[in-house]
């Protein structure tokens, strides 16, 4: 499934993602091992390694790897650390993040893409903890996390999701209703307050409504 061509393209694209400012080594690293060709259709495979997102079925996208390696980095994450991750999608990121040596629980409201990934990624060599429900929930059975990843863009923060979060836990969620969301990390303090930081506009496929009849 992979080739000294895919890897040297995956090295090409994190010389890229350095030149638009990713710079966390670890990050970089896991883009260079990831085989993003597998998380698309066969039909693109000439362009898998372009800083671009592609449809991947379900109304749903691959975000572009700047996207990802941005999101990523945000995190602040250390080898070890508990991650739920909403929005599974094509796999791309889980496995990213599973290439940081964390611990994942990764959450995809669409079946079709659920299916495809609890096959896909144990190819891969990742073992993540997949679950199919409803992302606006969290996993509160596996609480509290250290750091939580929205994939999605939400139309605003869940709450069950800040509660979800560990003192000193971070939350990074694109938030907004319009096509545009604003890159949000929230730090829960020890004490339970929050601090939010913004880190520009991003474009995300929307978040979907809580569905409580297919959980």
């Amino acid at each position: 499934m992979d080739s000294y061509r895919y890897m040297g393209l995956r090295k090409q694209l994190a010389e890229l993602l350095a030149t638009k400012g990713i710079k966390d080594a670890g990050v970089m690293a896991a883009i260079q091992k990831v085989p993003r060709h597998a998380f698309i259709d066969t039909q693109f495979d000439q362009y898998a390694y372009q800083d671009m997102a592609f449809k991947i079925g379900a109304g749903q996208t691959i975000s572009q790897p700047f996207t990802v390696a941005f999101q990523t980095e945000l995190l602040q994450a250390t080898k070890g650390m508990k991650v739920l991750e909403i929005g599974t999608g094509s796999g791309y990121q889980t496995s990213v993040l599973m290439e940081l040596g964390l611990k994942v629980f990764s959450v995809e409201r669409q079946r079709m893409l659920y299916d495809r990934v609890k096959v896909l990624l144990p190819k891969l060599g990742y073992a993540p903890k997949l679950f199919f429900g409803d992302g606006f929930a969290g996993k509160p059975a596996f609480a509290p996390f250290d750091r939580i990843l929205v994939t999605c863009g939400a139309p605003f923060v869940p709450e069950a999701l800040l509660e979800q979060l560990r003192p000193g836990g971070m939350l990074v969620i694109p938030v907004g209703e319009g096509d545009v969301q604003e890159m949000l990390r929230i730090t829960r303090r020890e004490d339970g307050s929050t601090q939010t930081e913004s880190f520009g506009e991003f474009r995300f496929v929307p978040m979907l409504p809580e569905r409580s009849n297919d959980i």
